[in-house]
C-alpha cells in the first residue's frame, strides 16, 4: 500500500470517527429532549397501560389459558413450519439447485416495500431472518385471532395491539438487521446516520419533545401559494369559523348553492390540494356557486365549545350566511367524514322541527351509526377517554393527539417506513402535497370530542334513538329529502358497511348510496380526468348487509363525481348569472383565509 492509499484510508477512518461521534452527541440530545418532555406531560409520572391494553391481554390469555389444545395444535404447527423453512435456507446456504424461493407456509404474512432491498432476498442470512419474521408475525396474529371465545370487540382490539408489536418488530426496523442501512453505512461512512439523526432531531424539536415523524417535505409546501389555491374570499367569520365563497368560472351558475361541511379533524384543503385535484375547483367548473366551512384550529381560547355551539353558530350560522349572500330560501350541503356526523344529526333536528333551508344533503364517507365503527374504535374506551379527558386540560386535545392515532391505524405505511428512510438511510421524504395536509394537524375542543366519543363511538346514541339537540329526540329516520350518501370499499376510518348500514336508517329520505373504489381520502379525492377507480351504484336498498347490497350493484369506471354533478344539478334549480365572492356581505380577506395557516407548532393568530 503505497502513501496515498494510506493518507486516503487514514482520511476516511477520521470522516467515520468523526460522524460516529456526532452520532452519539446528537442521540444523547434526542434522549434529553424526549425525556424532558416526558416529565413535563406526565408531572414526573409515566402512564403505565394509557391505552387500557391490559383487561383485553388479560382476557386473551385466559382463553389461552382455557384452551390449551388449540394453542398446542398451533404451537406444533408453527414450528414445523420454522422446520420447513430452516430446512429449506440450509439447502440455499448449501448452494442446492431448484430450492423454492419462498415457502408456501401457513399464515405467512406478505413482505412490505421494507424488504424490498435484493439482500433480503438474495442473502441467505437476511433471507432467513425475513421469512422468520413473516412467519413469526403471521402465526402470533393467527393465534390472537382463533384462540377461544372473546367478545368480538376486545378479540379486534387485541390484533389490533398485536399488529402494532409486529409492525414495530419488523427486523427492517432495527440498524444492524437491516442490509440496506448497513450498505449505507458503509458506502457513505456514517454520513446517513449523522443526516437522519438531525432529522429526528428537528422533528423532536417541531412537536415541542414529541416525535412528529415527517412524511413529506414540509418546507416544499405552503397553504394559499401551492395548495388550497382555488380564487375566492372569507365572507362571514366567528369564533369557530370562516366561510369561504369561491369565485365563478362560469358565466351562469346553478340557483341553488352549495356548502360544504368538512371534518374539524383535519383541514378542508384535502378538497382543494392543486387545481388539477381540487373538488372546489371541479364543482365550480360544472357551474355550482360553492362555499367552504374552514374550522378554526381551536386552542384555550375554544375550550368552551360544544357539539350544539358547532351546529348551530357552525354549521346552522354558515348555512344562514350563504343564504343571505345568495338572496335562496334553501341550499345543498356537502359533508365530511366528522362533518357528515355533525351534519346528520343537524339535519334530523331540521327535518323534526320543519326546518327547510337545506334541499339536498350528501354525505363522503360519514359515519352515523357507530355499532362497528372500524379500528379507530378500538382506541375508545371509558379508560382512554379519561387519559384523554386528562391531556385536555388547557380545553383542547392536542394536535399531536389526532396525528399519532391515525398514524397508527397505517403504522407500516405512515411510521415505520419513514423511520427507516428518514432516521437510519438519511433520506429526505419526497415532496407530496396529501402527505403535507395529513401533517397539518389540528387540535380540538375537549367538550366537542368529549361528546363526539362517548355519544358516538361508545354510546352509538343517534342509531340507537338516544340523541336528542336541545331537548328535542331525533334519530337518522328524521333526516329528510334528498341525500346523496357515498361510502369508499378500502376504507379504515368509516368503513363502507358502517356507513351503509347508517344510511338504510334513513328512512325519511329519497337516498342513492353510491359505493367508491380506494380509501377514506382517494376514494372521495379521484377526479375524473385521472380516470382512476370506479364506482358502484344499486338502487335496491333492502339487503340488511353492503354484501347484499353489492351483489345486485352496477360497477362503472372512474370518479362517481360525475354521478353526484349529474345528481345534484338535477334538484340545483335553474340556472343563474355567476355570482361573485361577497356581493352581499363583503370581504373579510382573499381565500383561503387565515384560520386554516395556523398550525399547531406554530402560535395562533385567530380573534
Amino acid at each position: 500500500m503505497d502513501t496515498k492509499d494510506e493518507q486516503t484510508l487514514a482520511e476516511q477512518g477520521q470522516h467515520v470517527a468523526h460522524n460516529m461521534a456526532e452520532v452519539f452527541d446528537i442521540s444523547g440530545q434526542i434522549w434529553q429532549k424526549f425525556l424532558a418532555a416526558q416529565m413535563q406531560e406526565g408531572g414526573g409520572q409515566v402512564r403505565p397501560d394509557p391505552l387500557n391494553t391490559w383487561p383485553t391481554f388479560a382476557e386473551l390469555y385466559r382463553q389461552m389459558w382455557d384452551n390449551p389444545k388449540q394453542v398446542a395444535d398451533k404451537t406444533l404447527e408453527y414450528w414445523a413450519a420454522q422446520n420447513a423453512l430452516w430446512q429449506n435456507s440450509m439447502l440455499k446456504w448449501l448452494g442446492a439447485k431448484d430450492v423454492p424461493e419462498n415457502l408456501d407456509l401457513p399464515h405467512m404474512m406478505k413482505a412490505d416495500k421494507r424488504f424490498a432491498h435484493k439482500d433480503w432476498s438474495e442473502n441467505a442470512v437476511f433471507d432467513y431472518l425475513k421469512q422468520s419474521y413473516l412467519l413469526t408475525s403471521g402465526f402470533i396474529q393467527d393465534a390472537v385471532g382463533t384462540v377461544g371465545e372473546m367478545d368480538p370487540k376486545e378479540r379486534k382490539k387485541a390484533a389490533f395491539y398485536t399488529r402494532q408489536f409486529a409492525e414495530a418488530m419488523n427486523p427492517a426496523n432495527f440498524f444492524a438487521l437491516n442490509p440496506e442501512v448497513l450498505e449505507a453505512t458503509v458506502s457513505q461512512k456514517g454520513d446517513n446516520l449523522v443526516r437522519g439523526l438531525k432529522m429526528m432531531l428537528q422533528d423532536l424539536e417541531r412537536g415541542k419533545g414529541k416525535l412528529i415523524i415527517r412524511q413529506t417535505d414540509m418546507d416544499a409546501f405552503e397553504v394559499g401559494r401551492n395548495t388550497a389555491v382555488s380564487p375566492g374570499a372569507v365572507i362571514w367569520q366567528n369564533q369557530i369559523l370562516q366561510l369561504i365563497q369561491y369565485a365563478p368560472t362560469t358565466e351562469q351558475v346553478r340557483a341553488k348553492p352549495l356548502l360544504i361541511i368538512p371534518p374539524w379533524i383535519n383541514k378542508y384543503y384535502v378538497l382543494d390540494l392543486n387545481p388539477k385535484k381540487s373538488l372546489v375547483k371541479w364543482l365550480v367548473d360544472q357551474g355550482h356557486t360553492v362555499f367552504m366551512v374552514s374550522w378554526v384550529n381551536p386552542d384555550e381560547r375554544h375550550g368552551g365549545e360544544t357539539w350544539d355551539s358547532y351546529m348551530f353558530n357552525g354549521m346552522s350560522a354558515a348555512i344562514d350566511e350563504v343564504l343571505r349572500e345568495t338572496g335562496q330560501d334553501s341550499l345543498d350541503i356537502a359533508s365530511y367524514c366528522i362533518g357528515g356526523t355533525l351534519a346528520g344529526t343537524m339535519l334530523a333536528y331540521m327535518g323534526k322541527t320543519g326546518d327547510t333551508r337545506v334541499n339536498s344533503a350528501t354525505f363522503f364517507t360519514a359515519q352515523l351509526d357507530f355499532e362497528d365503527a372500524g379500528e379507530l374504535q378500538i382506541l375508545v374506551d371509558e379508560q382512554t377517554i379519561g387519559v384523554i379527558d386528562g391531556d385536555m386540560e388547557k380545553g383542547y386535545m392536542p394536535a399531536d393527539r389526532m396525528a399519532s392515532a391515525f398514524n397508527m391505524l397505517r403504522a407500516n405505511d405512515l411510521i415505520w417506513g419513514y423511520v427507516v428512510s428518514n432516521y437510519m438511510l438519511g433520506k429526505e421524504p419526497f415532496p407530496f402535497d396529501l402527505l403535507y395536509w395529513n401533517a397539518d394537524s389540528t387540535a380540538m375542543p375537549a367538550r366537542v370530542h368529549g361528546f363526539y366519543l362517548q355519544q358516538f363511538y361508545i354510546r352509538n346514541a343517534f342509531a340507537k334513538g338516544q340523541f336528542s339537540v336541545r331537548g328535542v329526540p331525533v334519530t337518522l329516520a328524521d333526516i329528510r329529502g334528498p341525500v346523496y350518501h357515498v361510502a369508499t370499499r378500502e376504507d379504515h376510518i368509516a368503513p363502507a358497511a358502517s356507513v351503509y348500514r347508517g344510511a338504510k336508517e334513513m328512512k325519511g329520505a329519497d337516498l342513492r348510496f353510491v359505493l367508491s373504489g380506494s380509501g377514506h381520502i382517494a376514494g372521495v379525492v379521484n377526479p375524473p380526468v385521472l380516470g382512476k377507480y370506479q364506482f358502484w351504484t344499486n338502487a335496491d336498498m333492502s339487503g340488511a348487509e353492503l354484501d347484499d347490497w353489492l351483489r345486485g350493484a352496477h360497477e362503472t369506471p372512474g370518479s362517481w363525481w360525475v354521478d353526484w354533478d349529474a345528481w345534484l344539478k338535477e334538484r340545483s334549480g335553474e340556472m343563474v348569472a355567476a355570482r361573485e365572492p361577497g356581493a352581499v356581505h363583503g370581504i373579510v380577506e382573499p381565500a383561503p383565509g387565515s384560520y386554516v395557516k395556523h398550525r399547531f407548532d406554530k402560535p395562533a393568530e385567530t380573534a
